[in-house]
């Protein structure tokens, strides 16, 4: 395969992750708590979307609407019936707390839908494929990903620039008690970023699960990489994870393909690097509480 053919595959593949660990970020920036069941979230919405079109038959854009609204709902009832009941949390607690959430969506997608790997496909031919540069192959799988995650990026810009709830968010995650004496309703703002989390990651598990197949497990590696690029941009940087995410899937394509032995341990040796290198990431300011 040429260097170059790699090279556009592995970006298609990074903003995938990039869209995916922007979930993650969205939590972690407002509570700064890492959700451990942000792929089984985007799993069980992927799921109720293949259940909307294969039992219900309603057209992919309805299903694909419902499904947000589900995600929605999904992410505000997480953190309502799973992480608003603790007293006085730990982070470490917090963390435990979505480990459980996690295995109880998987747990629960099983019953319902079988361990069995399903099939599921959005309305964009991967066949059809444009060559813009000689040897760099772009299909139409790659290039909705490009625009759907640069849609999200600029939106993501303007909310938190230039909206009073963006601005709420920023100020949760900067002091939650300082906020929460000039008036921001911070439990709110918690669930809505949970809710607006979940809807990002379930547009990219339904993105995730055209290019392969569905099943209760099938976002576990994908979440692994995404976290690993949230790890590499920084956790606290937006536009610094879209940029991790190429570059994990750079990284990932490249080892993959010359060598493939190494490619399920890429991401581990990416986190742990990162960690011990730069902690914060290589696009996020490195913050020391002082108490």
């Amino acid at each position: 395969m040429p260097v170059g053919q790699l090279f556009v595959e592995g970006l298609a593949i990074g903003a995938c992750y990039g869209l995916f660990a922007t979930a993650v970020v969205i939590i972690y920036k407002t509570s700064e708590v890492i959700n451990f069941a942000q792929g089984e979230m985007a799993m069980f919405s992927t799921f109720i979307a293949f259940h909307i079109l294969n039992f219900y038959g309603y057209p992919f854009w309805l299903a694909f609407l419902l499904t947000l609204l589900f995600s929605i709902l999904l992410g505000v009832l997480v953190e309502f019936f799973f992480l608003r009941p603790a007293k006085h949390p730990t982070i470490l607690g917090m963390i435990v707390i979505t480990l459980g959430a996690e295995m109880f969506l998987m747990g629960l997608a099983s019953w319902k839908w079988g361990a069995e790997q399903q099939f599921f496909s959005i309305p964009v031919d991967p066949s059809v494929t444009y060559e813009p540069i000689k040897g760099m192959i772009i299909n139409n799988w790659a290039l909705a990903v490009f625009g759907v995650t640069a849609f999200i990026m600029l939106f993501l810009f303007l909310f938190f620039k230039y909206t009073r709830l963006g601005t709420a968010m920023r100020a949760t995650q900067q002091n939650k008690n300082a906020a929460k004496i000039m008036g921001v309703r911070t439990e709110r703002i918690f669930s809505f970023a949970w809710g607006f989390s979940a809807l990002i990651g379930a547009i990219a598990g339904m993105f995730f699960a055209s290019r392969a197949t569905l099943d209760p497990a099938f976002m576990m590696e994908p979440f692994l990489r995404a976290f690993a690029a949230a790890v590499l941009g920084g956790l606290m940087s937006i536009p610094g994870v879209i940029i991790g995410g190429g570059l994990m899937g750079l990284i990932e394509n490249y080892f993959g393909f010359f060598w493939p032995e190494w490619k399920p341990i890429v991401a581990f040796v990416v986190i742990v690097l990162v960690l011990c290198v730069k902690p914060s990431g290589l696009f996020a300011k490195h913050y020391i509480k002082k108490v």
